[in-house]
């Protein structure tokens, strides 16, 4: 009998030993004690048996340590502060990380403490060793009521985020949403648990993916507030990791039939459930990015998305390694996506998309009628809820509206019956002086299409058709002009007109760079560049939008603080000088890897949203002359996209005009938004014509706000010379290969 009881005091000592926890003092109290003892964090994680990343995530309070080796470290923070204590009179909040039982058995946080070195006024002196113990703070956050016991279903694992009344919430913060925008669910000794950001772990409860959804929509408190007044919140997101698959019925990967279908069958076990829940799935089924909802009632939506990286969810050419993270950092990486972008909603195309609907909501509602009803009507600004047809020469081949064209079979379009608004892809042979050079210096615009996007006038209703109209460069659409007669050797800059040697520039309306031939289909902002350089234009017909705005506005600004602020997290400063800003983006990505795959969905964001306003056929049987999927969106227009690639090509011609007209230096290839010079020297500081710090008025900046330019790389003239001998190509564009230098076969279609 005493050893039956001796075993179950044991056992109980055991589940104390997890509850109990020793306070830790905060994250920054945590590095100055390791620093101040000479100790490394590899050291420590080694004595822990931890890896070297968790203990910089404690020490800057993205992670919290669990048991068995929060004990451990308590201990050793505890010895570390009795041998170094704080400065005298310095006062640090820290948060009592211990989980305290509730009268109803459930564990709930404890209160925020403070350690002082001092003790209070009135209040006896500890002896030293004890005085560097926490002791409860007297401030008003102490004084104020106990935080209610989170239930189990929710059972917060690491303090700082409550789960309590919306008193408690930190401003700014909402209540509904106060875990965040996502979660990554993973299992841990046979449990389901989920990651939010900020380090927040919960006990999820649920044994199946319909309980999952239950569990998301009732208790996890996840989700987004929404970006603009008429808009929707964002629904929660959660992230499955191969381990959590397994728990709730989910293969780990997709078979190869399921994979190029891209989900699983109707017939699978999860899918059944389900439906037996009365859980829907929309038509792109249960695939990678899967949404489980149900009609929604009024404003109340129930709608649930998952994520699962093992489905190739995070493709690795704009996410990285992000799917072969940890559940911890990976919650922080999309996390950090979420606030500054918006809740991932697909693919970064599809949030790309996705963002400038939820800026620009179709509907809002109307002012209450005589009975005091709102109605849904139009948003001002927006696309509207329905499809809009393009003009013929704006549509891509096979589409619905050419069928009324009654075009011969298998008939080319040339540029007089389809608009042709593309990127850069120009190169010329090197000049004998440029062949004397020593290096070829590549710079590349930052965040060039959503510059290209920042003011752009764009329709935002159908088109009207007009035959020999006067060109309007405020009107957004389509025109069919004849620019050949456009000669670059004398244009007008300003109010001059100057000389150049038009030869060795590309030409600014054809995405070759080479002289249009008769009359040809234009965007508004690449006639009205014709005009600009002082050039007269008369065009044929048009179709124009006298329905446009800057629809795309909030969309950049969105995109741009979030790049910039993740740059400078990054430790890449807006304001910084020349020099400084060569010198911070050296290695940048080294300094944080997972804040730089953000900047790289950011800028993934930024191009793949602009590509899915032409969104073309993917597959499920379609043939020439039928609608496709795309087309029922209101956010299908190519239009806009062709506006905006029509203005950074546009944008990046005029600052080489700008550049050619003061220095005399042309560029050699040019690829989108990259553009190669043939230089003396290895940095874009040896040819850009920098005053006193300060750069051409209209010509290359270097910086990191969109717009500015970056330096690509830099490769010798020979290698340049002879990889185009290589391949036999004078002409090969070597702003190509001009980042590290590597040319393979299949890059030129050999």
């Amino acid at each position: 009998m005493p050893n039956e009881e001796d075993a179950l005091f044991g056992a109980v000592d055991a589940l104390l030993e997890q509850v109990a926890q020793d306070p830790l003092p905060p994250p920054a109290e945590r590095k100055r004690l390791r620093e101040a003892a000479g100790l490394s964090q590899g050291q420590i994680a080694k004595a822990l048996d931890a890896r070297r990343e968790s203990v910089g995530n404690w020490e800057t309070g993205r992670s919290e340590p669990r048991p068995p080796k929060r004990a451990a470290y308590a201990r050793l923070l505890d010895g570390l502060a009795a041998r170094f204590p704080a400065a005298p009179n310095a006062t640090a909040p820290v948060q009592d990380t211990a989980v305290r039982e509730t009268s109803t058995g459930v564990p709930a946080p404890a209160k925020a403490r403070t350690v002082s070195a001092d003790p209070a006024p009135g209040a006896a002196a500890l002896p030293a060793e004890e005085n560097t113990r926490p002791r409860p703070a007297k401030t008003a956050a102490a004084a104020s009521p106990p935080v209610r016991a989170v239930r189990s279903s929710a059972t917060l694992r690491r303090p700082g985020a409550r789960k309590a009344a919306p008193a408690n919430t930190p401003a700014g913060v909402d209540p509904r949403f106060e875990n965040g925008p996502l979660a990554v669910v993973d299992v841990e000794d046979g449990n389901a648990v989920a990651y939010c950001v900020d380090g927040l772990v919960l006990d999820v409860p649920a044994k199946s993916i319909p309980a999952l959804v239950d569990w998301t929509l009732k208790e996890a408190k996840l989700g987004q507030p929404k970006l603009s007044g008429p808009g929707k919140d964002a629904d929660p997101l959660l992230v499955l990791t191969e381990a959590a698959c397994e728990r709730y019925g989910l293969p780990v990967a997709l078979t190869e039939k399921e994979r190029l279908a891209g989900r699983l069958p109707e017939g699978h076990k999860v899918i059944r459930q389900l439906a037996r829940a009365e859980w829907k799935l929309t038509k792109r089924g249960f695939g990678p990015w899967a949404r489980i909802y149900r009609p929604a009632h009024g404003s109340q939506r129930a709608c649930v998305q998952l994520c699962i990286p093992s489905w190739h969810a995070l493709g690795t050419r704009h996410w990285g390694d992000a799917g072969q993270l940890p559940p911890a950092e990976l919650a922080r990486l999309l996390g950090t996506y979420a606030s500054r972008v918006m809740t991932p909603r697909g693919s970064t195309a599809v949030t790309g998309l996705e963002l400038m609907t939820a800026l620009h909501p179709p509907t809002r509602a109307s002012e209450p009628d005589a009975n005091g009803v709102r109605h849904s009507e139009h948003n001002p600004g927006s696309l509207g809820k329905d499809p809009v047809d393009p003009a013929p020469c704006e549509a891509p081949d096979g589409h619905p509206v050419l069928n009324e064209l009654n075009l011969p079979r298998f008939h080319v379009r040339g540029p007089a019956e389809k608009l042709f608004e593309e990127a850069y892809d120009w190169a010329r042979p090197l000049t004998d002086a440029e062949c004397m050079r020593r290096n070829l210096v590549g710079i590349d615009v930052n965040m060039a299409f959503a510059a290209g996007a920042n003011g752009t006038v764009v329709g935002l209703g159908a088109p009207t058709r007009l035959k020999n109209p006067v060109f309007d460069p405020k009107l957004p659409g389509s025109w069919l002009v004849d620019l050949s007669h456009v000669d670059l050797s004398r244009v007008k800059s300003g109010k001059e007109w100057v000389d150049l040697e038009g030869e060795l520039l590309p030409n600014p309306f054809t995405p070759k760079g080479e002289q249009p031939q008769g009359p040809a289909w234009y965007a508004t902002p690449t006639v009205a560049y014709a005009v600009e350089l002082g050039y007269e234009v008369r065009p044929v017909e048009a179709w124009v939008r006298y329905d446009n705005g800057r629809y795309l506005d909030a969309w950049y600004n969105r995109l741009r603080d979030a790049y910039i602020t993740t740059m400078a997290d990054l430790g890449v400063p807006a304001d910084a000088s020349p020099e400084e800003f060569l010198t911070a983006m050296d290695g940048y990505r080294q300094r944080d890897p997972e804040l730089a795959i953000v900047v790289a969905a950011i800028k993934a964001t930024v191009k793949g949203g602009l590509g899915k306003l032409r969104e073309r056929p993917r597959g499920e049987g379609w043939k020439p002359g039928e609608a496709w999927r795309a087309l029922s969106r209101p956010t299908w227009r190519p239009d806009i996209r062709a506006a905006v690639i029509s203005r950074t090509r546009i944008n990046m011609h005029r600052k080489i005009l700008k550049h050619a007209a003061f220095t005399g230096q042309y560029p050699v290839a040019i690829l989108s938004d990259c553009a190669v010079y043939a230089v003396d020297g290895e940095s874009p500081l040896d040819f850009l014509p920098y005053r006193e710090g300060k750069p051409l008025p209209g010509g290359f900046k270097l910086g990191v706000n969109p717009g500015l330019v970056k330096w690509e790389g830099t490769q010798s003239v020979l290698w340049g010379e002879g990889v185009r001998e290589q391949f036999n190509a004078p002409e090969l564009n070597l702003a190509r290969y001009i980042k590290d230098g590597t040319v393979t076969d299949k890059d030129n279609g050999e």
